[in-house]
């Protein structure tokens, strides 16, 4: 059995949980997994992953993680934190089927339960990748070495970094191996992982707010126009103020900032930027910020797109003077071991509110080629929202 926590998944999937839970406990979801590289899959791959994720049915809360949580995610209410406990994965949630080379996912069900499985599946489908076709990447000493280089060289240039890299990681033991490094070497510069297992394991700080999913069931359940300000408002009813960095791009960043005005620029610490350039990204958030009569030097960026620590230096340079900026950094913590990571996401295609038909779900990230979902429904949305 690969995962041995309840806890190996992202913090941003328990705050979304939290936040289906209260919001839509009856709306139903379909994700599929999408395979962008074409990556062809060894015999017996679809077998192994599906005995893989029957075994994390016996996956459970236990009382050390529940107490952290307490101490460590104040933000997440008793009541939650209880329904966690009672959680465990239900395999009848996920179809897997393997024809050949290709390999397809997908999950169907309440959205407050079928959330969770999107990042430990990913995670799987990567180390099994890597398994089954007997690629043992380089030994520990060499990963930590090449951690331990990353880590001195951010914290020498003074920028603030959490790992980002659960989904497509190597291993499990690399990830851990790595949020280690980085603890030790990158005091002061790291400020975490958005894996709530290993936060709790290193004794750091768990990080993470909402996904795009967050954003496209609104637009299902609500319309594109009304999408962005009524998710950006749901989640302050439910939060009241914490975890205010809100994800920019799931409809492009033109038209966030449309709907992100005065109210919810105070509301918000700052903004995610997770596809387009990021240089052009800054300075427009900067003068989005200006023209709403906010200093932007009151605000944060977090940068999470593919970064490398080259990026992450070209970033900050940039940044100096205008705006906070932190980063999250992915696969070039947790898979930089030899191999080449597997190009693949897992995606939210449909929604059914309580009483409503299924409703295609779709992204229209701020780089064309990352756009997700039915191509008609995304030509729907450009027309709606002008555009181009």
């Amino acid at each position: 059995m690969i995962l041995k926590s309840m806890l190996d998944n992202d913090l941003y999937k328990l705050t979304m949980q939290h936040a289906v839970v209260s919001k839509f406990p009856r709306s139903r979801v379909r994700y599929r997994f999408i395979n962008r590289a074409g990556t062809a899959f060894p015999d017996g791959f679809g077998e192994e992953l599906r005995r893989q994720v029957h075994a994390m049915s016996a996956l459970a809360m236990t009382q050390d993680e529940y107490d952290f949580l307490s101490r460590a995610c104040y933000f997440l209410p008793p009541t939650y934190l209880d329904f966690l406990r009672g959680y465990r994965y239900n395999p009848s949630e996920v179809g897997i089927i393997q024809q050949g080379p290709e390999l397809q996912v997908s999950i169907e069900g309440y959205w407050y339960r079928t959330i969770l499985w999107e990042v430990p599946l990913m995670a799987l489908i990567s180390e099994l990748y890597f398994r089954m076709t007997g690629q043992a990447g380089e030994d520990f000493d060499q990963v930590a070495q090449k951690a331990r280089a990353k880590a001195t060289r951010l914290k020498m240039l003074g920028v603030k970094v959490a790992d980002f890299g659960t989904r497509r990681r190597f291993s499990a033991a690399v990830h851990d191996l790595v949020v280690g490094e980085f603890k030790n070497y990158a005091s002061g510069a790291f400020m975490g992982t958005s894996n709530v297992y290993l936060a709790m394991k290193h004794d750091t700080r768990p990080t993470g707010t909402h996904a795009h999913e967050w954003f496209m069931f609104h637009a299902a359940k609500y319309g594109f126009k009304m999408a962005n300000k009524l998710a950006l408002e749901h989640w302050v009813d439910v939060f009241r103020g914490d975890l205010g960095i809100a994800l920019s791009d799931t409809f492009t960043t033109d038209a966030f900032f449309l709907a992100f005005d005065t109210k919810f620029a105070k509301l918000f610490d700052g903004v995610r930027q997770d596809s387009g350039d990021p240089l052009v990204f800054l300075d427009k958030t900067v003068a989005h910020y200006k023209s709403i009569r906010i200093d932007p030097m009151t605000k944060t960026i977090i940068f999470s797109d593919g970064l490398d620590v080259a990026a992450v230096e070209r970033i900050a340079d940039h940044a100096r003077g205008k705006i906070q900026v932190s980063f999250g950094i992915g696969t070039h913590l947790t898979n930089d071991v030899g191999a080449k990571p597997l190009n693949m996401v897992i995606k939210m295609v449909d929604a059914k509110a309580e009483g409503r038909e299924w409703i295609p779900t779709i992204k229209l990230s701020d780089a064309p080629g990352k756009h997700s979902g039915d191509a008609q429904t995304i030509e729907l949305c450009k027309r709606t929202l002008n555009i181009p």
